[in-house]
C-alpha cells in the first residue's frame, strides 16, 4: 500500500507519466524501473544500438520471460490440479505457454498496440505478440520479482482470460488425432492444398481440404500449410464426433472402393476373408463415439 502511494507521488513529477499510466492499465501496478518494460516492447526489427554499443531489443527479456512463465504456470497448475499426474500437468502447461495462446493473451491485455517493430518484418508466422508477452514477463521479474510475476499471471491473465478446466480438456494436435483415428479404423486420410493466396501484407495464406476415403471432411485456412491442415482436421473431428451419417458415408465409400478393386483385380478366397474382417472392424466405428474437442478458451 505504501509503495503504491510513493509510486503515485513519483508519477506526479515524472516526465514519462504517460508511459507509467499505460503500463499501469495493462499490468495493474506501477513499474519501478520503466526501462525494462520499454525494452520488452522493442522487436528485433527495430533494434536500438546505444552509444556504448549495447543492443536494445526484447530478445534477452523474452529468453528470461520464457523460463519464468514456465515456472509460474507449473507452480499454479501444481496447486490448482492437486490430484493430477505429471503428464497431465505438463500437457496443460504446454497449452498455456504455446505461441498461439500467448499471442492471443498479448492482444487481450492490449500489448500488441505498443510493440515497436518494422512493418517490413511483420508476419503472422513469427508470433511477435507472444514473444513480446514473454519479454514483458521477463521485465516484471527483473523489476518486481517472482511473487509479483506469479500474482500478475494468476489474477490478470489466467483468472480473466483462461478457463483452466476447459483448457485442460482441449485437444491441440487435431491432425495427429485424426490420423490416429484413421489408422485405428483403416480409413485413408489425405490432405490436399486447394489454393495459396496472399494477404494485404503479402503473407502467404493456405487453404487445405482433408479427405477421408475421398470424402471431404472440411477445409482449413492458415498462414502455413501445417496450420491450415490443423484447422481442417479440427473441422473433420467435429464432423466425425457429431454425425453418424458421415461415418456411415465413409464406410460406404470404402466398401464401394473395395468392390471396384475386387472387380478389377480378383483376389483369392483367403485374401477376401481378410478384407471382410477389416470391414467389420471399420463398421464398429459407426457405433463408437469419438472424443470431442474444444477450441482454446
Amino acid at each position: 500500500m505504501l509503495s503504491t502511494i510513493i509510486n503515485k507521488i513519483r508519477l506526479l513529477f515524472s516526465t514519462e507519466k504517460e508511459s507509467y499510466l499505460c503500463f499501469y492499465k495493462m499490468l495493474g501496478f506501477y513499474p519501478k524501473n520503466l526501462k525494462y518494460y520499454k525494452q520488452a516492447l522493442i522487436h528485433k526489427s527495430s533494434t536500438i544500438i546505444e552509444d556504448n554499443g549495447c543492443v536494445q531489443n526484447n530478445e534477452r527479456l523474452e529468453f528470461l520471460g520464457d523460463a519464468v512463465l514456465d515456472a509460474v504456470v507449473a507452480d499454479l497448475l501444481f496447486y490448482y490440479f492437486k490430484d493430477k499426474k505429471e503428464g497431465f500437468l505438463t500437457n496443460t502447461r504446454s497449452k498455456i505457454v504455446q505461441r498461439e495462446t500467448l499471442n492471443r493473451l498479448a492482444i487481450e491485455i492490449g500489448l500488441d498496440k505498443h510493440i515497436v517493430f518494422s512493418t517490413k518484418s511483420y508476419s503472422h508466422n513469427n508470433y511477435m505478440y507472444g514473444n513480446a508477452f514473454e519479454a514483458l514477463i521477463g521485465a516484471i521479474y527483473l523489476d518486481k520479482g517472482y511473487g509479483v510475476c506469479r500474482k500478475f499471471i494468476e489474477s490478470r491473465i489466467i483468472d480473466q482470460f483462461l478457463d483452466l478446466d476447459r483448457l485442460a480438456k482441449t485437444e491441440l494436435n487435431f491432425k495427429s488425432k485424426l490420423i490416429e483415428w484413421g489408422q485405428k479404423y483403416k480409413y485413408k486420410i489425405s490432405f490436399e492444398l486447394i489454393e495459396e493466396i496472399q494477404d494485404e501484407q503479402c503473407n502467404p495464406i493456405f487453404q487445405t481440404e482433408v479427405l477421408i476415403e475421398g470424402l471431404s471432411g472440411g477445409t482449413g485456412v492458415g498462414y502455413s500449410k501445417k496450420e491450415s491442415q490443423q484447422n481442417a482436421s479440427a473441422k473433420a473431428l467435429d464432423l466425425l464426433s457429431g454425425s453418424t451419417e458421415f461415418i456411415e458415408a465413409i464406410a460406404h465409400a470404402k466398401e464401394e472402393l473395395l468392390k471396384l478393386v475386387d472387380s478389377t483385380f480378383p483376389i483369392s478366397e483367403e485374401e477376401n476373408e481378410e478384407v471382410e474382417n477389416q470391414e467389420e472392424v471399420s463398421a464398429l466405428s459407426c457405433s463408437e463415439v469419438l472424443p470431442t474437442h474444444q477450441a482454446d478458451s
